[in-house]
């Protein structure tokens, strides 16, 4: 209430009429004070100025007026109140601009002009004033409550909305399967979003950030622990608003009571004005504040309704982009996951054999608590450390009821695949780079002497003090294997080393160097050997940093696809392919692509000794009702040997021509790609007759056959990941070229000078095999039983590769490569192996110092890091995102105690 200063107590005695006057006064005054208790015209703080312009009536003015400025301020103009007729937002006390009616101003200004006041008057003033500090009391923190009500509902809306858009956005990330760099991409909607939100809500726009963060998890040695990817922050967010609306609550009431300290004080007009002017413009913000949150949270619930509303138009091109925004970083799948439609269009190597042995195996789902300080032991076999499970299966090997056809040599995989580690060698020491490890090996690594004490002389390999050394001669070509390769092309120019000739099976390769010469020529050669008599000589090869696995041509077809070597080179292989029908030679022709050549340099060809010749007249007449030219018989003088070279027919004139049917052709139903466990027949496939079948041509040169789809991959036909066949391919091989320069070149800790023998576990088009093509290295890959049989397509790309069920062991020494790379064959595996003996493998044949890549599903990750760690291996990187993770390890010197 406004009433001006008091005045000074200066009673009149003069008339009555001064006492009626001052009674009417008292009485007016009274009045008054009772109807400004009972009015109740404060407007909520929460509306701002802007949308809570009321006209009220006179009546209501009057009322208001009497209760307003109550801090002593001076009265507004009237030219004042008839501008503004209205209510201002002012928490805690009544509008500071409420208007008088007329008639309370004229009796103000009357009052005012007596110039007459009393002690009466000036009690009631006070009491009036008290009563009215008291109710202003009693209504801010009603009102300060409903403001926060009112402000915290809008937080939880803001917090909704934004965190329901932060899940739209790791939706759409999922969708694109993006990397780090597709999160430059999104930049600048990100920034636009930030500049639109954050600056409102720096709360919630950093809670969004560290779910971001959540969403990409690195481990490292130091980082134990994946982050939390559940959405967190939208409660924290609404706390921090709690925490600053009690601070503002708090402000309020600090102002608030300083205001009622000044009006007991009656401090001066001019400082509460100043004061007032501070209150409203931090209301005016607030109500700014508030009405912009309201805007934005209805604009982004109109973007989101939007995007959903495109949402299904914009699938097909986030599937376009999906490869793309991978590649950006190469840490997700980066092509799409297998179609099931596919599966209709491709056999498995599983289901071509069908007539093969059913293998037991220990199924299990999960891995059985995570290996986490497993007691891991060393294996006890006679074999020791160069044991191979389904070689030395001793057991096994004692039951065979006869070993006419070598069956004591082929795969005999123990039922419940061991889980136990094979020891090292005495001495063993990191294996000697490339290509220096062609011609010396550490003696310690494979200390094996039997072979140089018997093919010493023939430049097999020698012992010389801790080296052995191998001078690149073998039986056949004692003065090196790199003049003997060029003997070869010189005997027939149309073999063409490195351009029509890329891929080559060596039968009964010794310590491999003729494949290791290859190498000059741009060949890469399959060396293939028994475990036999001549102690470790696969094993040698392989230290030499040379391709070979053990086998033998025994009972049961090589696991190789049909028509895919372009020449199968034997030097006095020992094998007598005139037995049995001729089935050995039999099952190279089934390998042997037509129009290609078989290399036969052995005694037969160049010795009359009876033995010799009575073989030789053998082999003439089976090459001939084979319908093999012998293209050429040619003497290698240097080396006193002679080689006759064999060609594959390639079309079926010759079969049809023949008197007798010996070898018979073998029936239409029998598939010469089942290869897996598969008995050997003496008989012979057709040619392939359409233009568009696998083998009806040759492949085109090298190196370009590496990048060129092959011809008889047809649009029609859908590819594994579900595209056509020959984009599949492409698109495969675009891939994995982006992945391997741009991620396993730079960013996951490899140092690839150290890698010369690399096995990709689960190749599908051999895409990284050819990407790796210009580095010193070569690359064995295995296509799984149950998967899609793309060996073939391996092979006509000039990249060579194997048949393999991961739960059983593979057929190869211990330590044999430098480097794994395991692309999301775990998680295929689970449904049919235990993990763990799957492990044991990978740390049987990966070297010390070897390194592991494994891209899979986060959760099979965080399982395979567990395991390696309990092996003892380095792990350098894991990262997961979007359920999909990439891990790099590298194996140590640790063998488990065997102290009791």
């Amino acid at each position: 209430m406004a009433f001006g200063k008091g005045r000074g107590n200066k009673r009149s005695s003069s008339t009555s009429y001064a006492s009626t006057i001052t009674m009417v006064v008292f009485v007016a005054l009274c009045v008054i004070g009772v109807w400004m208790l009972s009015s109740n015209s404060i407007i909520p703080p929460q509306i701002s100025q802007a949308n809570t312009r009321t006209v009220i009536s006179e009546t209501e003015r009057a009322d208001v007026s009497a209760s307003s400025n109550g801090n002593d301020e001076p009265e507004p103009t009237r030219q004042e109140s008839d501008e503004h007729p209205t209510y201002e937002d002012n928490p805690g006390k009544l509008p500071d601009d409420a208007i008088k009616s007329e008639y309370e101003q004229q009796k103000s200004a009357k009052e005012k002009n007596e110039k007459t006041s009393s002690k009466a008057r000036d009690e009631v003033q006070r009491e009036t004033q008290s009563q009215e500090i008291q109710q202003d009391n009693n209504k801010i923190p009603e009102e300060k409550e409903k403001d926060n009500k009112m402000m915290q509902e809008s937080d939880e809306g803001q917090v909704k909305q934004v965190v329901k858009e932060f899940e739209k956005e790791q939706k759409e990330q999922r969708d694109e399967d993006s990397g780090a760099q597709s999160g430059n991409n999104k930049g600048t909607q990100e920034q636009e979003q930030e500049q639109g939100q954050g600056k409102e809500f720096p709360d919630v726009e950093q809670g969004k950030k560290d779910q971001d963060s959540n969403a990409e998890v690195t481990y490292t040695d130091k980082t134990k622990e994946e982050q939390p990817m559940e959405t967190e922050q939208g409660g924290t967010s609404e706390n921090s608003k709690n925490e600053e609306n009690g601070q503002q609550q708090q402000q309020q009431d600090d102002q608030n009571s300083g205001k009622e300290e000044n009006m007991e004080n009656n401090t001066t007009s001019e400082e509460n004005e100043k004061e007032q002017k501070s209150t409203k413009d931090e209301n005016g913000q607030q109500d700014e504040h508030n009405t912009t949150e309201d805007e934005s949270g209805s604009k982004e619930e109109q973007s989101t309704t939007k995007e959903d509303n495109v949402e299904q138009q914009q699938e097909e091109q986030k599937e376009e982009k999906r490869q793309e925004s991978s590649e950006a970083s190469g840490f997700g799948s980066g092509i799409p996951k297998e179609s099931a439609e596919s599966q209709k269009s491709w056999k498995s190597q599983a289901t071509e054999s069908k007539d093969e042995k059913q293998r037991q195996t220990t199924e299990s789902n999960t891995i059985e608590s995570i290996m986490v300080g497993k007691a891991w032991e060393l294996c006890n076999a006679t074999a020791g450390y160069d044991y191979i499970p389904c070689l030395d299966n001793e057991a096994a090997i004692k039951k065979l009821t006869s070993r006419r056809h070598f069956e004591h040599r082929e795969r005999h995989c123990p039922e419940d695949p061991p889980t136990c580690l094979v020891s090292l060698p005495d001495g063993y020491k990191e294996s000697i780079k490339w290509p220096e490890s062609r011609d010396k090996i550490w003696y310690h690594n494979v200390p094996h002497t039997k072979l140089a004490e018997v093919k010493g002389h023939q430049n097999w390999v020698k012992v010389t003090g801790e080296f052995l050394t191998f001078p690149g001669g073998g039986t056949q070509f004692i003065h090196g294997a790199l003049h003997y390769i060029d003997f070869l092309q010189q005997a027939l120019k149309n073999i063409a080393w490195g351009k029509r000739t890329r891929v080559v099976l060596d039968v009964g390769c010794g310590v491999a160097s003729f494949g290791g010469f290859l190498f000059e020529r741009d060949v890469i050669a399959m060396s293939l050997a028994p475990k036999d008599e001549h102690e470790a000589q696969v094993q040698f090869a392989l230290e030499r940093k040379i391709p070979a696995i053990s086998a033998v041509m025994g009972s049961k077809r090589l696991p190789f696809p049909s028509r895919v070597f372009d020449l199968i080179h034997c030097a006095r292989c020992r094998v007598p392919w005139h037995n049995e029908g001729g089935m050995l030679l039999l099952e190279l022709n089934r390998m042997l692509r037509p129009g290609g050549y078989f290399v036969w340099s052995a005694t037969p060809v160049y010795q009359k000794l009876e033995e010799d010749v009575q073989i030789w007249k053998e082999m003439s007449a089976l090459t001939k009702s084979m319908c093999w030219e012998l293209v050429t018989i040619n003497k290698d003088k240097l080396n006193g040997i002679g080689a006759a070279i064999y060609q594959k027919p390639t079309t079926n004139e010759c079969y049809e021509k023949r008197k007798r049917n010996r070898p018979p052709m073998c029936k239409n139903n029998d598939d010469a790609n089942a290869a897996w466990y598969v008995p050997l027949q003496a008989c012979m496939h057709k040619a392939p007759t359409n233009v568009v079948e696998r083998g009806s041509k040759w492949p085109v040169n090298w190196p370009r056959r590496l990048q060129t789809p092959p011809y008889w991959l047809n649009s029609s036909q859908m590819g594994i990941y579900g595209k056509p066949a020959p984009r599949d391919f492409t698109t495969d091989y675009e891939h994995w070229k982006h992945v391997v320069s741009k991620v396993y070149m730079n960013e996951i800790g490899i140092s690839w000078s150290n890698v010369r023998n690399v096995m990709d576990m689960r190749a599908v088009y051999g895409g990284f095999a050819a990407a790796l093509k210009d580095l010193q290295v070569w690359v064995m890959n295995v296509v799984n039983i149950n998967s899609p049989d793309t060996l073939p397509i391996i092979y006509e790309r000039g990249l060579f590769g194997i048949y393999h069920d991961w739960c059983e062991s593979f057929s190869t020494y211990p330590r044999s490569y430098d480097l794994l790379h395991a692309d999301h064959l775990f998680s295929k595996l689970r449904p049919r192996c235990n993990l763990v003996p799957v492990m044991a493998e990978v740390d049987r044949i990966v070297r010390p110092g070897g390194k592991l890549i494994v891209r899979d599903e986060a959760n099979v990750i965080r399982e395979i890091e567990n395991m390696l760690k309990s092996l003892h291996w380095d792990v350098h990187l894991t990262f997961s995102k979007h359920q999909e993770g990439i891990l790099s390890a590298q194996k140590g010197f640790w063998r488990p105690d065997t102290s009791p």
